[in-house]
């Protein structure tokens, strides 16, 4: 059985991602030594490493979606020069993108959001627990339990990846951190949507999206 503080401890010796670690250890049955070559030969230890370097240099992006319907700029950071120009990382700013662009993130990460908004978020979410019925000395677990998937609807980084969604944003981050050799950093982003906040039809712009990248 893989336990919490096993996780903890191969994220304490490889700096690697949570989720990362928990595979490991699941694919080595637990073996500490094993899963710490399986994070060094996926490459994901040595990025860990890697993210706490000063990245400066990047790309700043535009992507239009179909008829100009929503358009998303974007600034993602990476150590080099030489390595923005580099063709992975030019497919990951515009992978990013249209992620942007069909799930609709207001937030790069979670620790940008608001405390009032998050706060608000909460009586909302406890307001609904007990309206269901639910045992008030069980509702804040359940509160904790949907606000974290409250973070993962709007922060980019948690995300599922549009064109993989058993892998999070984060983790394709990751991933192009240990295949390109350099720090990578999505720093902000803005979406626009024309006629947004006026009234209009329901789309499903994930999936127009999806049709875009699959043309």
């Amino acid at each position: 059985m893989i336990t919490a503080d096993m996780v903890k401890q191969l994220r304490e010796r490889t700096g690697a991602g949570m989720m990362d670690c928990k595979k490991a250890l699941s694919e080595t049955n637990g073996d500490m030594e094993k899963a710490i070559e399986f994070l060094r030969e996926k490459g994901l230890a040595a990025a860990a490493k890697k993210a706490g370097r000063i990245a400066a240099e990047g790309l700043v992006d535009a992507y239009i979606h179909g008829d100009g319907r929503i358009g998303v700029l974007l600034e993602v950071n990476i150590e080099t020069d030489f390595a923005a120009k580099n063709e992975e990382f030019k497919s990951f700013v515009r992978d990013v993108a249209m992620q942007i662009a069909a799930s609709k993130p207001e937030y790069v990460r979670r620790e940008e959001v608001p405390a009032d908004a998050v706060e608000k978020e909460k009586e909302i979410l406890k307001a609904q627990a007990l309206n269901e019925g639910k045992p008030e000395k069980i509702v804040e677990k359940m509160v904790e339990g949907r606000i974290d998937k409250f973070f993962k609807e709007i922060c980019l980084l948690e995300q599922p990846f549009i064109k993989d969604p058993d892998k999070t944003v984060q983790q394709l981050m990751t991933e192009k951190i240990a295949t390109i050799g350099e720090n990578i950093s999505i720093r902000r982003f803005v979406r626009f949507e024309r006629g947004e906040g006026l009234t209009k039809k329901e789309e499903n712009f994930a999936e127009e999206v999806m049709k875009q990248i699959n043309a």
